[in-house]
């Protein structure tokens, strides 16, 4: 028996079903603002009733436009870079745009990798957090003509549209809060120095330090790779100290997580255990206990305002690049460990 398949509905089906032209079926799809709102929703009736779905690749050979974003994360497993997709994805959407999320492995050569495969592709632009401070292997997307936009690093070596936040303020004034609160001996738990959050997050704590007339003192900081065993293991050597500090603070969420970690399997009664500064406060933030003050970065927001950027170079805007910084603001909770 032979079992004929219909073909799929064409978009002259869709036009003359609502009597309209395909080329205003075709406006409608792209969410041209031209059409009125009534004949917009008589042909997206027509699409829904026969199940009409434009090809998106045919249409990009048409219009030389894929609508597809391209975002490269470091890694996968970090909720901080998943909350900035879903911000940048919001936004897409409303300009009728997909996200296509790549993995990089934390990995320098397998971010560019990635970067050739959304090129090769076609996507209409790429938006990435860089793995390192090197970004020589970005210029592909200007060889293509794609613009790029990074977002929560810069790199060194390499000039483009960059979204972040005020890493040294934040920091700053999350010290400034804890100095206020009588502590004088206060830690620092550092993420990667390769990259310039982690860099700029140090900056904040020596500075506030230096304002407030604080000596530095080596034996207080250390540096992790921003995940939550090294906040774990730096949080164990810092309570090694002959006279550890009252407080510390944690430059990411995950070491955060670490260091609480170690302080709920190693409480002892004899010693009192510090309180800590954490940057970045997320939904389960103030139930770990140890934590009193941290800084609240506007993740959403920063996935969107990337967005908004790529798809102002995409409609031609040809600006010179800039860094734009969003401010932080400061969390305080009670503490629930003592």
């Amino acid at each position: 028996m032979i079992h004929l398949t219909r073909p799929s509905p064409t978009l002259k089906e869709v036009a003359a079903r609502c009597g309209v032209s395909t080329a205003t079926v075709s406006r409608v799809i792209n969410r041209d603002r031209r059409i009125s709102e009534e004949t917009s929703k008589r042909v997206l009736q027509a699409v829904e009733d026969l199940g009409y779905s434009p090809n998106p690749f045919a249409r990009g050979l048409k219009t030389n436009k894929s609508r597809t974003i391209g975002f490269i994360v470091p890694e996968f497993t970090n909720d901080f870079f998943m909350r900035i997709a879903r911000g940048i994805e919001s936004r897409l959407r409303q300009d009728g745009y997909t996200l296509v999320i790549c993995n990089a492995n934390e990995n320098r050569n397998d971010e560019a990798a990635r970067l050739d495969l959304l090129l090769d592709q076609g996507v209409d632009g790429v938006i990435v957090i860089p793995s390192s401070s090197r970004g020589a292997h970005l210029r592909a997307a200007d060889a293509r003509h794609v613009p790029l936009v990074l977002v929560d690093r810069v790199v060194e070596d390499y000039q483009t549209d960059a979204i972040l936040v005020d890493n040294i303020n934040g920091t700053y004034h999350a010290v400034e809060a804890a100095l206020a609160k009588g502590h004088k001996r206060i830690g620092f738990i550092g993420g990667n120095m390769d990259l310039t959050s982690a860099r700029e997050r140090l900056a904040g704590y020596t500075r506030a330090l230096e304002d407030y007339h604080i000596p530095f003192q080596d034996e207080y900081v250390f540096f992790g790779d921003f995940h939550q065993d090294s906040g774990y293991e730096l949080m164990g050597q810092l309570l090694a100290l002959a006279h550890p500090p009252e407080c510390v603070f944690l430059s990411n969420v995950f070491m955060h997580l670490g260091a609480a970690k170690y302080l709920l399997e190693h409480q002892q009664a004899k010693r009192r255990v510090p309180e800590l500064i954490g940057f970045d406060e997320m939904d389960f933030s103030s139930s770990l206990g140890f934590c009193t003050i941290m800084v609240r970065q506007p993740i959403e927001e920063i996935g969107k305002i990337a967005a908004e950027t790529i798809l102002d170079r995409i409609r031609g805007n040809h600006h010179p690049s800039r860094i734009q910084r969003l401010k932080t603001e400061i969390v305080q909770f009670d503490r629930k460990n003592k």
